[in-house]
């Protein structure tokens, strides 16, 4: 919802907006490149386009979880793991890049035992346990601003937490997890933290152990927010610059660029092979691409509306790639809106709306084939071509408008369609929902993205045919504009929301549900709520067994706990033919500029 809201959400979202795509800086568009392979800038830097982060602070914020602020947050500081998704590696643990061993599990499978690699700050300190500590404590103390906590989650879900030694730390669980689960959704959040630089409450206060107790944990966090939200000092703020990633930042423009620099005592294995990423915002797919078809840019992408110029970029030098994520894509639906939540809360209605959105069409002649259909909420494998197959509600307008008819409605094609039998009978509209009532909702969507834009008009057109009624309402952030809420506050008018220009929700290893469509989960912003759903979320972190995670898949794949949407390719990358190291590019939508380099 890697808003995207990354997880990484949105990872977005949440996962929940894109994360590489566009940005707000006018001066970003202009020239001062080179066609020439390498850059303007010469062999040691790259040009990349991607959109400016608004957030430094490696505790994810609510209304701060784009992916673009995971990828920017990781270049600076590491996670304690690091995944990939190619079945090599266990647990999903990416053994070079990550900070600690894989977890030895005990106790019948309740605690876990972790080892750190020798790693130091950029300061020369080591980073040990305490640093760990310090995250544990920041987090524990301040849940509620959290934007991963989700009540039961981490660390609700721990029994016991035991420094051992500098090097070693333990977590028993209060119960006995699918240790896959754990391993890749819960401890994929700790970050070790620079305790001997952050530890205070203010900018000139001594570092102490505040944070050992819950109100000096809460006095160093909010220091620390207030830190974060205020970009324009990120490249002169002190406390920033003692990290732990490959990068360090050299350059923050607010809404503009970003220049990233090695971090020349980096103590990871995975060394920066260039000195300098300079991350450029764009304002639009188009302004970007056309930056891309000048040669300005060594890695940017192909907007879908111009697929078709492909082969003129290949041309110039550009090699051309699909970026396939381990990601969904949907349209959110507001459950708690006063006025049209209680149509959403009609199974059949929703199903009228999902029929009546032609996902593979759209996917194929408005995505250019850059998108596949999403059919629930687990995800295919990323790279294969199974997305699509087997959808529980294909394209279907007459069965759309059947549904509506045996359900008390009057369909109007081209008109407003309206209940004309209310109550909560089996042929009737449904609990709460008066005679007259029209179906007319308004879709809150992404501005700058061409396909994006296309596709809803085609959407508004199909449900026009039945009488249901779209207004397709653009805007720079969706998310933010589209909170979770309840029926009373002022901010719940929104009806239906759109963030998946590049993919809605961009999932951690394990393609679990309990953040996206738990009740009262962290990034579930339509406030969907349904038992059996829950148990099911609930049975995937407690079961090694793979047909959890499909009974879970199955049950919301018919509920719909959100319309089912073409999952757009993270990007079509075009990036130099002489720069190497770009594939594969990470399914969960990491970018690791260390890797890159030019031949």
């Amino acid at each position: 919802m890697r808003s995207r809201f990354h997880g990484r959400a949105l990872r977005g979202v949440v996962a929940l907006t894109g994360a590489v795509a566009i940005g707000v800086s006018m001066a970003a568009c202009g020239g001062g490149g080179s066609s020439k392979e390498g850059g303007s800038q010469g062999k040691d830097t790259v040009t990349v386009a991607f959109r400016t982060p608004n957030w430094i602070l490696p505790i994810s914020a609510p209304g701060y979880t784009q992916g673009e602020n995971a990828i920017f947050g990781q270049a600076l500081y590491r996670s304690l793991y690091q995944y990939r998704l190619d079945g090599t590696a266990q647990y999903n643990i990416d053994p070079n890049r990550s900070m600690a061993e894989p977890p030895v599990v005990s106790d019948g499978g309740r605690t876990l035992t972790i080892t750190l690699k020798d790693n130091t700050w950029s300061d020369g300190k080591p980073i040990t346990t305490r640093d760990i500590q310090f995250w544990y404590d920041l987090v524990t103390a301040n849940k509620d601003k959290w934007a991963s906590y989700r009540p039961g989650g981490f660390p609700d879900n721990v029994e016991k937490w035991t420094i051992k030694d500098e090097k070693t730390f333990s977590i028993t669980t209060k119960r006995v997890y699918n240790t896959a689960w754990f391993v890749d959704n819960q401890l994929n959040r700790i970050t070790p933290l620079p305790q001997h630089v952050w530890d205070k409450d203010s900018p000139d206060a001594p570092v102490s152990n505040l944070s050992s107790t819950p109100e000096g944990a809460r006095k160093v966090f909010d220091f620390l927010t207030a830190a974060s939200k205020d970009p324009k000092t990120y490249d002169s703020n002190e406390l920033w610059k003692v990290n732990s990633g490959p990068w360090k930042l050299e350059r923050y423009v607010p809404n503009g660029e970003v220049t990233l620099v090695s971090q020349p005592n980096y103590s990871g294995t995975d060394k920066p092979k260039l000195k300098k990423v300079v991350l450029r915002p764009f304002t639009s797919d188009d302004a970007e691409f056309n930056v891309l078809r000048a040669g300005e840019i060594d890695y940017g992408y192909v907007p879908a509306a111009h697929i078709s110029q492909e082969d003129y970029l290949k041309s110039k030098g550009y090699t051309i790639s699909p970026w396939y994520g381990w990601s969904i894509t949907y349209l959110q639906l507001n459950f708690n809106n006063p006025k049209t939540g209680v149509l959403f809360k009609q199974l059949y209605l929703r199903q009228a709306l999902q029929m009546l959105i032609d996902q593979k069409t759209i996917s194929k002649v408005i995505w250019s084939d850059t998108a596949a259909p999403t059919c629930g909420p687990v995800p295919p494998k990323p790279g294969t071509n199974t997305a699509g197959e087997g959808c529980v509600y294909s394209f279907d307008p007459e069965q759309a408008r059947q549904l509506l008819e045996s359900h008390g409605w009057k369909v109007t094609p081209d008109g407003e369609t309206t209940c004309v039998n209310p109550g909560s009978g089996p042929n009737q509209c449904g609990e709460g929902i008066a005679a007259g009532t029209p179906l007319k909702f308004t879709v809150t969507s992404q501005t700058g993205f061409t396909a994006t834009t296309k596709m809803f008009a085609e959407i508004k057109s199909q449900m026009a045919k039945l009488g249901i009624q779209l207004t397709i309402k653009e805007v720079p952030d969706s998310v933010a504009v589209t909170p979770a809420c309840k029926p009373s506050e002022p901010s719940c008018t929104w009806d239906m929301s759109f963030f998946g220009s590049q993919g809605s929700w961009y999932y951690p290893a394990f393609a679990s549900g309990e953040r996206l469509f738990a009740t009262d989960a962290p990034v579930n912003l339509g406030s969907y709520s349904d038992p059996e759903a829950d148990r099911l979320i609930e049975a995937t972190q407690f079961s090694g067994d793979e047909s959890a995670l499909k009974a879970y898949n199955d049950y919301l794949a018919r509920q719909l706990p959100v319309l089912w949407m073409p999952n757009p390719v993270y990007q079509v990358s075009a990036y130099r033919s002489g720069l190497q190291g770009v594939e594969p590019q990470d399914p969960m939508n990491y970018m690791y500029f260390q890797d890159w380099s030019w031949k």
